[in-house]
């Protein structure tokens, strides 16, 4: 028996939405959430029924043609209209687990009662999440300004029966599915499918499943870095808690505080150091690492503060007797934190990338590319080219896209925020972040073997035990891509404990 996470206004934060992902619960709606659905539903039939002047969206058109009135009896026509025309996504298809994501954010959006729309339809929302019916969205199509307009409207098109969704592995046409289901199409009265369009989920969505992986990979980097450390035969003095405590910047602290405990008990450590310092890569983990983990941190805090609003338009608010039409689809809180995150996480790459450069240099006792009779073998030579390439590849992706804009809807809509290119990149940039540490480990193991038979600490011998497990020591050469791709599997299935990943 699935659990089930009761939407309400108590705050999403990410170790929330972790749990609800990782134990597959389903989705309902408290009580609070039905009656702040339902009477702002009222509220705004009432007043549109007795309201005399243009409502925007609700009885105008849309964008710049915002002073065109619309009939009544148009009114279902023009909310479905507005999803269709706008369903204007191209490019490849959004990933499955984000497109979960989009719906989970879309419903806690719709659940404050701020947004106008039916119960019905939130509730439809909900069964597609239960029942893993993810509509087909594409990554490219919106400028993260008057919401995410494309990438909703694909979301959205599944509840009047239209577009197409993932039904388990293959793509099917909405309207099919439906009827398997015994559900009619939704029919979309006044604003909602404006509601279900303005927004920010796509963004958001981007940007939780980034930060998910980017807290791990944060995490995997200070682990892989350590063995690093042991495996070149490092000082442990630029760690020690008196060198950050008089520049205390809480990564820089957390990431020292970390190395030492990985470290703690490692007779390598303890061997006295013929080195009197150490490349920057190995010495300034603390300062590059934990500058990352701060501006993770940023990104964090505003994704969390986003989750947990109002991003669509006009907004409604029953209690004040108002309905304002506001700027809160705008992306750009989000646009700059994701570019913010995705220079912090290619700087995270970087850095790996630099110590495994170090390690196969024929240095501090260890053999030139880390293989027996190099030469004849070329040894851990190429992976390095690989973690090279893939480097420059984030350093062009963290570009910044928030610092570009572009006029839309005949000037109506002059300023976005390109949130979108900002979140679809960011999520190449940390997938390839992952893919350089995977790189780093497989040399770091390699380089641990010739360390025998000092032991680096209990905790990281654990780890190399697993390690070893699935990827061997490499004796003589062989096509080290499967290794690689290996190591890069053992670290996506590696768990770690929610205090430890969030903290």
């Amino acid at each position: 028996m699935r659990d089930t996470h009761y939407i309400s206004s108590e705050i999403l934060d990410l170790a929330s939405i972790s749990a609800i992902l990782d134990q597959n619960k389903q989705l309902a709606l408290s009580q609070e959430s039905l009656v702040n659905i339902n009477s702002s539903r009222a509220y705004l039939d009432t007043k549109a029924n007795s309201s005399k002047t243009p409502l925007y969206g609700i009885n105008t058109g849309f964008g710049s043609l915002c002073n065109v009135a619309i009939q009544e009896d148009n009114l279902t026509a023009l909310q479905e209209n507005l999803v269709r025309s706008h369903a204007c996504g191209i490019g490849d298809y959004v990933p499955k687990p984000i497109v979960k994501l989009m719906l989970l954010l879309k419903i806690q959006s719709l659940s404050y009662g701020h947004s106008g729309v039916h119960l019905d339809t939130v509730t439809r929302l909900i069964d597609f999440y239960n029942h893993d019916i993810l509509p087909v969205v594409y990554t490219q199509g919106s400028l993260g300004a008057s919401g995410d307009l494309a990438p909703l409207a694909h979301l959205s098109l599944p509840l009047i029966g239209e577009g197409k969704v993932w039904d388990g592995q293959e793509i099917a046409f909405a309207k099919a599915v439906l009827d398997k289901h015994n559900w009619k199409p939704i029919t979309l009265h006044s604003k909602e499918g404006l509601a279900l369009l303005n927004g920010t989920q796509f963004m958001a969505a981007y940007g939780v499943y980034a930060l998910l992986k980017s807290h791990k990979l944060s995490y995997l980097a200070d682990v892989i870095g350590a063995i690093s450390i042991d495996a070149f035969n490092c000082n442990l003095s630029p760690f020690d808690a008196l060198v950050h405590f008089v520049r205390p910047h809480r990564g820089q602290i957390k990431t020292a505080e970390r190395i030492r405990e990985f470290l703690s008990e490692s007779e390598i450590a303890e061997l006295e150091k013929v080195n009197v310092q150490d490349p920057y890569s190995f010495r300034c983990i603390p300062q590059v690492h934990g500058a990352t983990k701060d501006a993770i941190a940023f990104a964090t805090k505003t994704f969390k503060t986003e989750i947990n609003s109002v991003t669509d338009n006009p907004n409604i608010f029953a209690a004040d007797d108002k309905i304002i039409s506001g700027g809160n689809f705008h992306g750009q809180p989000l646009a700059l934190a994701l570019d913010f995150l995705g220079i912090a996480m290619a700087e995270l790459g970087s850095i790996s990338e630099r110590r495994t450069y170090q390690l196969i240099g024929g240095l501090r006792g260890l053999p030139p590319f880390l293989v027996d009779n190099p030469g004849l073998n070329s040894g851990m030579m190429i992976p390095q080219y690989t973690a090279a390439s893939i480097v420059s590849q984030n350093k062009q992706l963290a570009t910044p896209a928030s610092v570009d804009s572009i006029v839309s809807s005949n000037g109506q809509e002059d300023h976005v925020s390109m949130g979108a290119n900002a979140a679809t990149k960011l999520l190449q940039i940390v997938e390839n972040v992952e893919r350089i540490l995977s790189i780093e480990l497989l040399n770091a193991a390699q380089a641990i073997h010739y360390r025998a038979p000092l032991k680096t600490a209990p905790f990281l011998e654990s780890l190399l035990k697993a390690y070893r497990e699935e990827v061997t020591f490499v004796a003589n050469d062989r096509i080290l891509s499967e290794d690689m791709h290996k190591t890069q599997a053992f670290l996506q299935s590696f768990r770690i404990a929610p205090d430890e990943l969030f903290s």
